[in-house]
């Protein structure tokens, strides 16, 4: 017999897939340096990167939206959203430390809960991901043309800045903006990293600049009745209200380009859901206290609404929107970064085509990934409404964090030795509120979207079945290991005890070493 070697896989349960953290991270090359990316986003760029993939479309146009459903208790919508976020961000903390890979959730799922849950993940994340660039790149649309009428008192044709659900033929901006953001993300993540640092400083920027006009016109009566819609009014709202906070956990998605990511990747996740959380409340509460629920509800662009009528000029208004139109770019760029990265693990594992995991020698980019996720997120952005997409990326992004709650509670039995440089606190409480807290809002999202839901997982189920599984490299390496085992049950030598039979010493398999 050989030498004795570790294991080429995980082994697992029989029909499952497992692959250790050890080899999620050998695999990806996160501790080696000229793997094909590049380690330069320091801690505050992390912070700007993931404060860059949540502020955006969710407050400066969803805003209305929870408003509608909750009434002045929008705060309180916000509020549960954030709290779902909280428990989820400790356990992405927890996952991102000790496994820093590009792959994410998905990453997360295929070390705790096997090839299958991984790859259907990695398909909701690709809702998450690339429905959510859509639908922020339909609000984009819409703020330019705010911005456009605050300056030049013209604005966009319908026909060219709406889909047709909206009245318009294709919305040529939010293809613009995706265009835009696939050219930086190409160029390098050094510039990208650069260019979302510099607008979510700006984005922030302007949420301040509106608190401060806001409040200035705040009227008590404007928060009265607070709760008229109720309990139900209040999960409803917080269902919207989630939107905002989508794109947190993109934070993971840098674990092979951050410095010191075992460290900066949990502090960066708290961080961001820390600001934007402060942030989403008073703002909520500002606009509300300032033009009344049934106004903000009725206005999808209600920020530069509220600033023009306190102000009385249309010059305040033209402020807010040019920082909305910079706050949602740079969620555009954030997002698609996030989406590359989980295509180019998936592809690493079979599971995609190889295509995603290819990376420019020049640019050390996924840059062929880069355009073809451009070029598929831009056609739904191209002719779909805001509505459409909104209520199906929050029951997919609510449905991976529940899991990454549930990969914590079994990474921490499966590998209690695991390195961890952030542990969840209050465990095994934590992950265990963050998944009823998930599934709560799951539940506001109502059954039209869970029987979409449904559907759309079936159809994931239905790749993998037909393309993941039979392209699955971990599969090809367990199919190998195997038949290697079984070669080796059947060697049979001739030992002191020769006198058996032939077929008895076939089923004992190799003879037992000496010492």
């Amino acid at each position: 017999m050989g030498p004795n070697r570790p294991p080429a896989v995980s082994r697992s349960l029989p029909g499952r897939r497992l692959k250790s953290p050890a080899r999620l991270v050998a695999d990806s090359g996160a501790d080696l340096e000229g793997h094909g990316l590049k380690r330069t986003m320091g801690l505050f760029q992390l912070v700007c990167f993931g404060v860059g993939a949540i502020v955006g479309t969710g407050i400066f146009v969803g805003l209305s939206d929870s408003v509608a459903e909750a009434g002045p208790a929008v705060a309180v919508s916000y509020v549960l959203a954030a709290v779902t976020c909280v428990f989820t961000a400790f356990s992405f903390a927890e996952l991102g430390g000790a496994i820093p890979v590009s792959g994410s959730s998905y990453s997360f799922a295929y070390a705790a809960l096997g090839e299958r849950t991984a790859f259907l993940v990695g398909w909701c994340l690709l809702l998450e991901y690339g429905v959510s660039v859509s639908a922020v790149a339909v609000g984009w649309s819409q703020y330019l043309n705010e911005l456009l009428d605050s300056l030049t008192g013209w604005r966009l044709p319908a026909a060219l800045s709406a889909g047709p659900g909206e009245g318009g033929a294709v919305n040529l901006p939010a293809v613009v903006v995706i265009l835009l953001a696939a050219v930086l993300l190409a160029r390098g993540v050094r510039e990208s990293a650069r260019a979302t640092a510099a607008m979510a400083v700006l984005k922030i920027g302007i949420l301040l600049l509106f608190l401060a006009v806001a409040f200035t016109a705040f009227r008590d009566g404007n928060l009265t009745p607070f709760a008229g819609a109720g309990a139900s009014g209040v999960t409803a709202g917080a269902s919207l209200a989630f939107f905002s906070f989508i794109g947190f956990d993109a934070v993971t998605t840098a674990g092979e380009e951050v410095r010191e990511p075992r460290r900066n990747i949990p502090l960066a996740i708290l961080i961001c859901i820390g600001v934007v959380t402060l942030l989403y409340v008073a703002v909520a509460l500002a606009a509300v206290g300032a033009l009344g629920a049934g106004e903000v509800a009725a206005r999808p662009a209600a920020l530069s609404l509220i600033v023009d009528q306190v102000t009385g000029s249309a010059v305040g208004g033209g402020v807010i929107a040019f920082g909305a139109v910079v706050a949602i770019a740079s969620v555009v760029l954030a997002v698609m970064y996030g989406q590359t990265r989980i295509l180019m693990s998936m592809s690493r594992d079979g599971l995609m085509p190889r295509v995603f995991e290819r990376v420019s020698p020049r640019t050390a980019t996924p840059a062929a990934g880069t355009w073809i996720v451009a070029a598929a997120v831009a056609v739904p952005a191209a002719f779909s409404s805001l509505d459409v997409v909104v209520g199906l990326t929050t029951i997919g992004t609510l449905a991976v964090m529940a899991v990454v709650n549930v990969a914590v509670l079994a990474l921490r039995r499966a590998h209690p030795g695991l390195k961890r440089t952030f542990r969840v606190p209050l465990y095994p409480l934590s992950p265990l509120l963050g998944v009823g807290f998930c599934l709560y809002l799951i539940w506001g999202t109502g059954w039209s979207t869970w029987t979409q839901f449904a559907v759309f997982l079936a159809v994931g189920a239905g790749v993998y079945a037909l393309y993941g599984r039979g392209h699955s490299r971990l599969g090809r390496e367990q199919g190998a290991q195997d038949t290697q085992d079984t070669e080796d049950t059947e060697v049979t030598e001739v030992t002191e005890g020769a006198g058996e039979p032939a077929a008895v010493v076939a089923l004992s398999g190799p003879p037992a070493r000496r010492g």
